[in-house]
């Protein structure tokens, strides 16, 4: 590449728009949160129950709707992993008899569910204490109520606009609708 500086160039990208000095040390902080909590979180669920996180999000989606299932992808979705990853774990935790996968046909033809099983709503119910214990020390207790209602909200923006369809259905399972108005179910 030529050290050309000129303007001649076709199709330049325009420079970057730097941070500004309170931009860097709110991006910093933010990547050092991304980094560190999900560390500890998972440790902590390891120590005392054996699960990971992902493998926890799992189990915890699945307990919200009545029937205990959710379709494969909108899980991957609300545990925030890639349908490849969820496969992997959901085979892990078939094998503790944790979850099981059923085959259930709808409009958009054959659809795989995971479905959580007593045992693994028990495992669930048996880590949930520990798992809330460590999320109050690292976030909540750290926090005044007026910050956590800031918090959701500017956690929300982001993720809005790092992962759309994500946070759509989020706010639909949040919300007890099971699905986004623009989502098909199987």
């Amino acid at each position: 590449m030529s050290s050309d500086t000129s303007h001649e160039r076709v199709g330049r990208e325009p420079e970057a728009p730097w941070l500004d000095r309170d931009e860097t040390a709110a991006w910093m902080t933010l990547v050092a949160m991304v980094m560190t909590l999900p560390t500890a979180i998972d440790a902590q669920l390891k120590r005392d129950s054996g699960l990971n996180f992902f493998e926890y999000s799992i189990l915890s989606s699945l307990s919200r709707p009545e029937e205990h299932a959710v379709q494969m992808t909108q899980l991957a979705h609300l545990a925030g992993g890639s349908l490849s990853r969820l496969s992997h774990a959901v085979s892990r935790l078939e094998k503790q008899g944790y979850v099981t996968r059923r085959s259930t046909s709808g409009s958009e033809g054959r659809c795989i569910e995971a479905v959580l099983t007593p045992v693994g709503y028990a495992a669930l119910v048996a880590a949930a204490p520990g798992h809330v214990r460590e999320a109050r020390r690292l976030v909540f207790d750290n926090l005044t109520p007026a910050q956590v209602r800031q918090l959701q909200r500017v956690t929300h923006e982001i993720a809005a606009a790092a992962s759309p369809e994500s946070i759509k259905r989020i706010d639909a399972a949040l919300n007890g609708s099971g699905e986004p108005d623009d989502v098909v179910a199987c």
